[in-house]
């Protein structure tokens, strides 16, 4: 048989390493639900970027269409002021 010091020793050691078996599960749950909240992010992270892609490539005309008014205008008072 063995000595009760050394029955209550190997419980103890039994229970800290369930312990921590326990604690190293929840942390494995945790990043797990991390990486899963990551993934996540990145995808509305992508689908926000190609929504303003897609408002950046509609926009694009209008800056182009005021310098061609602008020149237009420019146009016209130089040929109202050579007419006159």
């Amino acid at each position: 048989m063995t000595p009760p010091e050394q029955t209550t020793v190997a419980l103890e050691l039994a229970e800290i390493r369930r312990s921590v078996e326990v604690g190293f599960t929840e942390q494995r749950g945790q990043l797990a639900l991390l990486v899963q909240r990551g993934t996540q992010v990145d995808k509305t992270l992508d689908e926000h970027e190609r929504r303003l892609d897609a408002l950046e490539r509609g926009r694009w005309p209008l800056p182009s269409l005021a310098a061609v008014c602008g020149v237009a205008g420019l146009g016209m008072a130089l040929w109202q002021a050579a007419g006159r």
